[in-house]
């Protein structure tokens, strides 16, 4: 076996499934960005580039299932302690630890393209002894169940809970982008209109997160890809009537990038529930500040003390690494065991074969498809109630929760199912 062979090999044994790779070289990187904006300029003025049909070369993705990817528990110890305060501002800010880690993989990684999901397709998680870093110190189980519930658009829906927490979330992802000729911007799709978070042991009290527009810069430098933000994002808790408006504040093309964002924590009525900005919110009704780099460092600052308290410090953070069922408990349609062979030869940098077999599973799917058109099929997920019958809030079926309790007790046996 020659030295560059045996270098593939040796990569392949010990890079684990769910792998971002390696940022790879300059000439590399430039390469991939030059044909990635080749292929991009024949959607100048296309209204949504994430629902048209086309597939990129397998040189272009990265080896993790788009559903994998797609995942907000980076650090599952915020979102385990989010309802451990008995103080509705100590709750608050936990929801905003949770906020400001869940990308964490854009802030210590790079933006990615993951493959496409299929119809159907899955992927589940659990992260053992995920300890709360604030008020708690209790080991605790946090599992995610996500599942492709439309293909046009793509559309996927998600779940997360804590049992001994007695935390749950849920929502759809779907996002819209569409290229601009000197970035991609990124905006949340019709259905996806937040992150859900529910406190079952605080009487239900509940959390609505709303994402903001992102843009993918660097295309035409021709380096890496970076993700800037210039939007608003709004936190809401209807129940205590505390809501949070954060603005992200874009940079000048000149300088470092700060990627500053600022924020206002404040109690709402009817006439100041839907403020959009923050120097709308009265003074009388604000009960704290917060300020920082969403890169870094986030603090906050209660009304009546000039004391600037660190919310979270993200510097020496990595994402967590999952677990999943073992490969032999997967089924042919959960996420790592669909392209597993996929992802075996991009580590192994053979990209002719792993474009192959990404087109076998496209082409499958589209097979797939025209079948249930032709039968007057209409498709329904297996693990959530129909996405028509659900505005936003996807709920479980029966087989989802029983994914999830097996989850929760390391129970990973599954009965396959046909599409």
């Amino acid at each position: 076996m020659d030295s560059s062979a045996q270098s593939s090999a040796d990569t392949l044994a010990t890079t684990p499934p769910g792998t971002i790779s390696s940022s790879g070289s300059d000439a590399e990187n430039q390469s991939k960005l030059r044909t990635l904006l080749g292929i991009l300029r024949r959607f100048v003025g296309v209204a949504d580039i994430a629902s048209v049909r086309f597939s990129l070369p397998s040189q272009l993705l990265e080896p993790i299932p788009n559903l994998e990817y797609w995942n907000y528990l980076d650090r599952p110890e915020t979102f385990a302690s989010i309802g451990d305060s008995d103080d509705e501002i100590g709750r608050f800010l936990a929801v905003l630890r949770f906020w400001f880690t869940k990308d964490l993989k854009f802030i210590k990684g790079k933006p990615c393209k993951p493959y496409n999901s299929t119809l159907g397709e899955f992927f589940r998680v659990c992260y053992y002894n995920a300890t709360a870093s604030t008020t708690s110190a209790k080991p605790a189980r946090v599992s995610f169940l996500t599942e492709q519930t439309s293909h046009h658009p793509p559309v996927s829906a998600f779940y997360i809970e804590c049992p001994k927490k007695g935390i749950s979330a849920n929502g759809y992802d779907q996002i819209s982008a569409k290229f601009t000729g000197t970035s991609i911007k990124v905006t949340p799709g019709v259905h996806n209109l937040g992150i859900f978070i529910t406190l079952h042991s605080r009487g239900d009290e509940s959390y609505r997160l709303t994402h903001p527009i992102a843009h993918l810069g660097g295309l035409l430098r021709g380096s890496a890809l970076t993700v800037y933000v210039e939007d608003i994002s709004f936190i809401t808790c209807s129940r205590t009537k505390i809501r949070c408006i954060l603005q992200y504040i874009g940079d000048s093309w000149l300088g470092k990038p700060k990627h500053r964002v600022e924020g206002v924590i404040y109690r709402f009525d009817d006439a100041t529930e839907d403020l959009e900005r923050i120097k709308d919110v009265p003074t009388k009704a604000i009960l704290a500040r917060i300020e920082g780099s969403w890169m870094n460092q986030l603090y906050y600052t209660m009304t009546g003390s000039k004391e600037k308290r660190l919310l979270i410090d993200l510097d020496p953070l990595l994402p967590v690494l999952k677990i999943c069922p073992p490969p032999e408990e997967q089924l042919p349609n959960e996420s790592r065991k669909k392209w597993e062979k996929v992802t075996e030869a991009i580590h192994a940098k053979d990209y002719g074969t792993a474009t192959q077999l990404k087109q076998d599973i496209e082409e499958r799917q589209r097979e797939k498809a025209a079948e249930r058109q032709e039968k007057q099929i209409h498709w329904k997920p297996r693990f959530f109630e129909d996405m028509a019958e659900r505005v936003g809030q996807p709920h479980l079926s029966e087989e989802g929760k029983k994914v999830l309790q097996g989850l929760n007790v390391g129970n990973y046996k599954l009965e396959p199912y046909e599409l």
